[in-house]
């Protein structure tokens, strides 16, 4: 972890950059360590151990910017470093927005970097033994020698334990940290069929507590979804009603998120461009961003720059709430500051002509099938692209076919198009089935008259 000795020198930093001709500075810290073992077909493959240590530098000098790094922490080659660096600076061309945030737009708060319960104290007792016994624990390969309606090609299990410390200081005055730990572990298994076809799933979990993940089923889950694709059938091309999987659902938000970011507005690469206050999506569908939920992946006090998070709508009953403005952004294109970019999006439960005001009601897979009741429920998306001028896509996908609610079978290779505001506004339901362990928490999705291709 950062030590308070490597906390001193980054203040050093700050005042010897100001000292030697820097108008104003910003420097991150940052150290990271990750330990993992992976097994294959059912034996230990590898243990790893990788560390990282860095400092940025964020130098204004005479109206001009520039950024550098380096891992070393010693004062007398930093403050070397610093002066080369400075006297870099100086040879760019000039860029009057860059300037560091208003310090009362600033994270007052941030002092530990434990602030949002995202460390787990157990990862210090943590030793290389207890991980291979998890990573072991995993796998199933061993088990599935007998079954004789497929067999197993490959199973790969992986088990990891990693924790981040960066702490962000500026000229200003403004000091920030932030601390989090991550346990995760993964599987991804490949069967051949009884008519030689192959078949590949894969399963993952996270959480920032070690208590809260659990490993055992992950392997069987990701059996389970390479088992479900055997005997894929062709379906037509057509209109129909698309459920989309927890799993994969964020795709269908991130052109969103992107065409919000001031940046690709001001570069006239935004389907949203001039649509806040504006109502483009349906009513049912309001965004919001839960950056200071404590324990919860992606939360976070303060952005790179160091200015405050918000609990705040994006979108709320589909009217566009905001941009993602920088600081240079702001500068640039005049318009007032807001936050970098999405900490943590959540997307609030929906059901079409239903009230939803009883949070505790379920609106699952299950449930959202049942109300679509004919349809396609994607699982995976292979490939595509979404064109950030128009918001025009294509998306190869993968799933299952359902007829009154249940799923009737697999179907791959098929392709859907479409405009991302015309779909979202064909939305008929947006589920509260969010996975725990991800930052994007998207529930299942379904909409009407999604054109697909065979």
């Amino acid at each position: 972890m950062i030590e308070i000795h490597e906390i001193e020198i980054a203040r050093h930093c700050i005042a010897f950059a100001c000292a030697n001709g820097a108008d104003s500075a910003r420097v991150n810290l940052n150290k990271s360590s990750i330990d993992s073992c992976n097994m294959l077909n059912g034996e230990l493959d590898k243990v790893t151990h990788a560390a990282d240590r860095s400092i940025y530098l964020y130098l204004y000098v005479d109206g001009k910017y520039g950024t550098f790094s380096t891992n070393m922490l010693e004062k007398d080659k930093l403050e070397d470093f610093i002066i080369k660096a400075i006297d870099m600076v100086r040879m760019l061309g000039e860029d009057a927005c860059r300037r560091l945030p208003d310090p009362s737009r600033t994270e007052k708060n941030a002092k530990t970097g434990r602030e949002l319960s995202l460390y787990d104290e157990t990862l210090e007792q943590s030793d290389s033994d207890s991980r291979v016994k998890i990573a072991q624990g995993m796998s199933i390969y061993k088990n599935s020698s007998e079954i004789t309606e497929y067999s197993v090609i490959s199973e790969e299990c992986e088990y990891s334990e990693s924790y981040d410390d960066s702490i962000t200081i500026d000229s200003q005055g403004f000091e920030g940290r932030h601390t989090e730990t991550m346990y995760y572990c993964f599987a991804e298994t490949t069967i051949k069929a009884a008519d030689g076809n192959k078949y590949s799933g894969f399963w993952w979990e996270a959480a920032q507590k070690e208590a809260s993940l659990d490993c055992s089923s992950c392997s069987a889950k990701a059996l389970d979804k390479a088992v479900r694709q055997i005997g894929p059938k062709k379906r037509r091309s057509g209109s129909y009603r698309m459920v989309v999987d927890n799993g994969v659902a964020s795709r269908l938000l991130s052109p969103i998120a992107s065409a919000l970011n001031a940046s690709a507005i001001q570069q006239k690469v935004s389907f949203l461009d001039g649509t806040v206050g504006t109502k483009v999506f349906p009513e049912g569908m309001t965004l919001m961003d839960l950056a200071r939920t404590p324990g919860k992946s992606g939360s976070r006090l303060f952005d790179t720059e160091g200015v405050a998070t918000t609990d705040s709508a994006i979108i709320d009953k589909g009217v566009v709430q905001k941009y993602f403005v920088s600081t240079y952004m702001s500068k640039k294109m005049d318009i007032p500051p807001t936050i970098e970019d999405l900490s943590r999006p959540v997307l609030m439960p929906y059901l079409k002509d239903e009230d939803l005001t009883a949070d505790e009601k379920e609106v699952s897979l299950q449930s959202i099938l049942r109300k679509c009741s004919n349809g396609i429920l994607v699982t995976g998306f292979n490939g595509g692209n979404c064109n950030p001028v128009t918001g025009d896509f294509s998306f190869g996908i993968e799933g299952f076919a359902f007829s009154k609610g249940r799923l009737t079978h697999p179907v791959r290779e098929m392709l859907i198009t479409g405009n991302i505001v015309t779909l979202w506004n064909s939305l008929i339901a947006a589920g509260n089935d969010y996975r725990p362990s991800a930052r994007w928490q998207i529930g299942t999705l379904a909409f009407e008259n999604v054109s697909f291709s065979a």
